[in-house]
């Protein structure tokens, strides 16, 4: 099997995948899974699309996470793994969209406006 890329995408994360087959290896960075994302929930969040089809140990995944926080970065690793894992095999793109894996989340941070101290905050109303 060749090597199979795919993107991910969540706020201004972007995740970039490269999977091959192996024994299941998740590298993000050149660092381990368990190094880069320390909390359990992340990693759960990361290799949800490979328990849902069972592949666990099947796939080996090459990871290059650039821009935004932890959580959206590991929202974007979960969105390429799952796009790569449909390129795979296209009978496994139902079961990945109906969890929500495949559909981008659109929502980021709404831009300052000017004359304001935040998007939507104003400043402090005084009276006298």
């Amino acid at each position: 099997m060749e090597v199979i890329n795919a993107i991910g995408r969540r706020k201004s994360a972007v995740a970039r995948v490269y999977l091959t087959e192996g024994t299941g290896k998740i590298t993000i960075n050149k660092v381990d899974l368990t190094q880069y994302f320390p909390s359990s929930i992340l990693q759960f969040v990361v290799k949800q699309p490979l328990a849902t089809l069972g592949v666990e140990g099947k796939y080996d995944v090459k990871a290059n996470l650039d821009g935004g926080g932890f959580t959206g970065q590991s929202q974007a690793l979960r969105m390429a793994i799952a796009r790569a894992l449909v390129k795979i095999n296209a009978d496994d793109k139902k079961a990945l969209k109906v969890q929500g894996f495949l559909t981008r989340d659109a929502r980021v941070v709404e831009r300052k406006k000017p004359g304001r101290p935040g998007a939507r905050r104003r400043f402090q109303f005084s009276k006298r």
